[in-house]
């Protein structure tokens, strides 16, 4: 079973989750994705919070836009980490994302993320995962070392 899975509220959220999918298939670490929504398809979430961690799930990567439940929805039924993605809206930008996910009551925490920023919440995903997976923990170091690698390479072409 794969150990992240990636949830979005709706299809429309696709083109920012896609992102950490991206990741995540670049550096060669197997995940799920599903469209599970708090709204409209509470059953399908709390069935899919409630087994997270039976079926193998190691952390959840969730994001939604608007009113933004889901990460929270899915926080308050697991003791899974649940990473949340806030994404930007077309009427306050994503703030009222962020704000939905970020100030989660004591007791049910979302590691949240900048508006749309799931390639980070990959990482932190799989920076998680490192702690106790060495091959994870391996490919997110050659990742960074080639992030460095590269900066480094730019910075030469400048100065």
């Amino acid at each position: 079973m794969n150990k992240i899975m990636i949830v979005m509220g709706s299809k429309s959220d696709w083109p920012v989750m896609k992102e950490a999918c991206l990741l995540l298939e670049e550096l060669d670490v197997p995940y799920s994705r599903d469209v599970v929504s708090a709204h409209r398809t509470p059953e399908h979430l709390f069935d899919f919070a409630k087994n997270a961690s039976s079926v193998g799930r190691k952390v959840i990567i969730a994001g939604a836009g608007g009113s933004a439940h889901l990460p929270g929805m899915i926080a308050s039924l697991t003791s899974l980490p649940v990473i949340g993605v806030p994404i930007k809206t077309s009427k306050l930008s994503g703030v009222d994302s962020m704000l939905s996910i970020v100030q989660m009551p004591p007791g049910v925490p979302v590691g949240t993320m900048a508006i749309n920023g799931a390639k980070n919440a990959a990482l932190y995903a799989l920076a998680i995962l490192a702690i106790s997976d060495e091959i994870i923990k391996e490919k997110l170091e050659e990742y960074r070392k080639n992030q460095t690698d590269t900066v480094m390479s730019d910075r030469k072409l400048v100065i």
